[in-house]
């Protein structure tokens, strides 16, 4: 299995682009990749285009959580939730403004097959806003059954997919309630991903285009 590194401008830090429909999408879909990104003080733009006051907090205070030393700045919409697809115009009207004020390295957002409906619109758009960057698409566990075949990884440590873990339970305490939110959904999907990458735990993402660079010639010392 070949792994694959971002290359940035020498000296600048990696800028992200993320991306969710609602509060927790981003942190459910790629909160270990954030917190692994995290080490390295990406720049990164958060952007959420639903959630009421009190779902806008617990973003807001997720993007901090899984974010540490990122050069961060956090936008939160107010989209109605459940009609974005009604709401074509507008989504695409965000993503273009955002694509004005920040051109990333990477983009982190929805999956274009993702059965909910605010997923889907997003990540039918964002390929379309965002031309010439890498376009991870991560995936959300929900009762409509949409898991996929993904094709790029990120590998977790036990401590990082714990932490993950943790910190959902943590910035998300309007979600507590929910039938599907534990720790054996979470460590399960993780646990599935992970054998299928050779590691204990993974998150999954959908990668539909990538430019393959060949590697530099070796030189050979003359004799």
């Amino acid at each position: 299995m070949l792994s694959l590194q971002f290359q940035v401008t020498p000296g600048a830090p990696l800028s992200v682009l993320v991306i969710g429909a609602h509060p927790d999408d981003i942190e459910l879909g790629a909160g270990g990749l954030l917190l692994g990104l995290a080490k390295s003080a990406p720049r990164v733009h958060y952007v959420v285009l639903t959630g009421s006051a009190e779902r806008h907090r617990e973003a807001r205070n997720a993007a901090s959580a899984f974010l540490p030393g990122a050069d961060l700045t956090v936008s939160l919409h107010d989209l109605p939730e459940g009609r974005l697809p009604a709401q074509w115009a507008g989504v695409k009207d965000l993503l273009e403004n955002v694509a004005r004020s920040f051109t990333p390295d990477l983009v982190i957002a929805p999956w274009s097959a993702d059965a909910h409906q605010d997923h889907r619109t997003i990540g039918e758009l964002v390929p379309t806003v965002f031309r010439d960057q890498v376009y991870l698409a991560y995936e959300i566990p929900k009762w409509d059954g949409d898991m996929g075949r993904p094709s790029a990884y990120f590998p977790m440590t036990d401590a990082t997919a714990e932490r993950k873990v943790e910190l959902l339970h943590e910035c998300y305490p309007s979600q507590r309630g929910r039938d599907w939110w534990d720790d054996e959904v979470f460590l399960g999907i993780a646990r599935l991903r992970g054998m299928e990458c050779r590691a204990r735990y993974a998150e999954a993402f959908y990668c539909n285009k990538i430019v393959m660079v060949p590697p530099a010639p070796v030189q050979v010392a003359d004799a």
